[in-house]
């Protein structure tokens, strides 16, 4: 069935495919359609940012994804949320807004990608943002789409985490997204007024209305179709039904580190051998395409508090519901307004790193995992990750069903360096908790434990309790040479009018969390897209 014609169709509607449709049909002469599997973002969870507790687990808003059986995880298959939404999992996360470090970006260049040190995503990064509390610092934007807030409430268990890393070097910072990364303090959220402010509000709904846009929900791309070696649309379902979408002037994934190269390898650019061993024909011979996979494997210790003072005695107490409820509906603060993770801290792990090469994620709260249920005590969840992990994975298909999952093969602390920092992540933290004034707050260590003590215990913990963080990215890496899956405009080796913007470009993982460098990249997409197309028409 015809399913219409376009100038761009834009595959994924999450924190890069808003973007893109909101710039590409800014023009009213460019017809484009944005195309997302998965619903319109009407669940009320959604929009309360303490709610991603409850779309973690949603099957109508999040895909739900599972890795395949990890050997150095204790054969465990890592549960991966992805949002599968308008907004995608900009409506479904922690909120919290991490760049990355200039470094990150400098080194992207240093790789041969031209465009793409600090000195030029900068401006893109100040574009997107609209921050009121750092208007008048020049590294940061107050016109842009994207609302981003600082924590401005104390807790004290949070001024105690500052005031003990104070006490081993590490500065208190009031900006992560500064001119230096390393610190602890509060994050900035990706907040308006109390409420989510998903890629799906900053840059969407004011588009909504043009009519050049179209946005197609429920529907599910299976192929990019192609004529030659040029992308000219695809094919999708949307119900029972299966129809064409035809693309003018190009097709631009933004479907993110798990889709995008599945999506290309159905459509025939991939591994030579893979696909023939689905049946699929090959188009382009890619052997990258669905390598160089990298994710941040977080460790939580949860430690028993000695006071009252946590969210989960809030949540396990009628008073405490009410308050918590009153705060948000009368002065739109408080627990609810800010998510679970209030607190954060960048430092210096490894002897010699001149950067910030580990993470802390500090929620006053806890569960046995990342939006679990809270546990009955008074609880508190120190989550620590390696920044810039050397371990890599693939994604790999299952079948050549469109509609098949494809296989993740995350490969956690596959390289030795990684289980050397995983056990020196954890005793970190533990050495943090047992500082002043923190630790006067602790009762106990609940996980890993007062058993867990030896080097070889604390890395069996790691591999049985360790998870993601959600940052999948590289697996249509961007580079310079013939190997890499796209060039620095992003254009699909080897293939014309077809493009990748998503955190699947990176090269290398940012140094933090991953929303709003996805941003970054598609704001810069849209410009290179609609450069060449000029070109093309001229």
């Amino acid at each position: 069935m015809d399913g219409g014609q376009f100038d761009f169709v834009v595959v994924g509607a999450g924190s890069a495919g808003c973007v893109l449709a909101n710039r590409l049909s800014a023009d009213p002469r460019n017809r484009v359609a944005l195309i997302e599997a998965g619903p319109r973002d009407r669940n009320f969870w959604i929009h309360l940012p303490i709610g991603y507790g409850r779309t973690m687990w949603d099957p109508k808003v999040n895909w739900k994804f599972y890795t395949e059986p990890e050997p150095q995880m204790d054969g465990r298959r890592i549960y991966w949320p992805r949002g599968r939404v308008l907004g995608g999992s900009s409506s479904i996360n922690g909120l919290i807004v991490i760049r990355g470090q200039p470094e990150d970006y400098d080194h992207w260049a240093i790789l041969g990608n031209r465009g793409w040190s600090w000195r030029d995503v900068l401006p893109y990064f100040i574009k997107l943002e609209h921050n009121d509390d750092l208007a008048g610092d020049q590294l940061h934007g107050s016109r842009g789409p994207l609302q981003v807030t600082s924590i401005h409430e104390r807790h004290e268990l949070i001024e105690a985490l500052i005031a003990a890393a104070n006490r081993h070097g590490i500065p208190r910072t009031s900006d992560f997204n500064g001119r230096e990364q390393e610190g602890v303090g509060y994050f900035q959220l990706t907040t308006r007024n109390g409420w989510r402010d998903s890629a799906a509000d900053a840059y969407l709904r004011p588009a909504a209305k043009r009519r050049n846009l179209s946005v197609l929900t429920d529907t599910q791309v299976g192929q990019i179709l192609f004529a030659g070696r040029r992308a000219v649309g695809v094919t999708c379902r949307s119900g029972a039904s299966i129809r064409t979408i035809t693309a003018k002037r190009g097709v631009i994934l933004a479907a993110g580190a798990i889709q995008s190269p599945q999506l290309l390898m159905l459509s025939g650019i991939g591994p030579a051998e893979e696909l023939q061993r689905h049946g699929i024909p090959v188009t382009l011979n890619r052997p990258a395409v669905g390598q160089n996979l990298q994710d941040h494997l977080q460790f939580r210790l949860i430690y028993r508090i000695a006071k009252p003072i946590t969210t989960n005695d809030a949540l396990h107490s009628l008073w405490g519901r009410f308050k918590l409820g009153w705060d948000w509906l009368a002065h739109r603060r408080g627990a609810l307004a800010v998510g679970i993770n209030q607190g954060g801290l960048f430092a210096r792990l490894q002897p010699g790193t001149k950067t910030p090469d580990i993470q802390f994620h500090v929620a006053t709260l806890s569960a046995d995992m990342a939006g679990g249920k809270v546990h009955d005590f008074s609880g508190m969840t120190l989550s620590v990750c390696q920044l810039r992990p050397q371990s890599r994975g693939v994604i790999a298909l299952a079948s050549a069903d469109p509609f098949d999952r494809p296989r993740i093969h995350a490969n956690y602390l596959a390289a030795e360096s990684d289980r050397q920092f995983a056990v020196a992540s954890i005793a970190f933290a533990r050495k943090l908790a047992a500082t002043a004034p923190l630790s006067n707050y602790i009762a106990a260590e609940v996980t890993p434990g007062p058993n867990v003590q030896s080097d070889d215990d604390i890395l069996r913990f790691a591999r049985t309790n360790g998870a993601t963080i959600f940052h999948p990215a590289g697996t249509c890496r961007m580079g310079p040479d013939e190997d890499a899956v796209v060039d620095p405009h992003l254009r699909v080796r080897g293939a014309d009018r077809l493009w990748v913007a998503d955190c699947s470009i990176m090269p290398t993982l940012v140094s933090g969390n991953t929303s709003v460098p996805a941003m970054m990249i598609a704001e810069k997409a849209a410009d290179l897209v609609l450069q060449e197309s000029a070109l093309r028409a001229s």
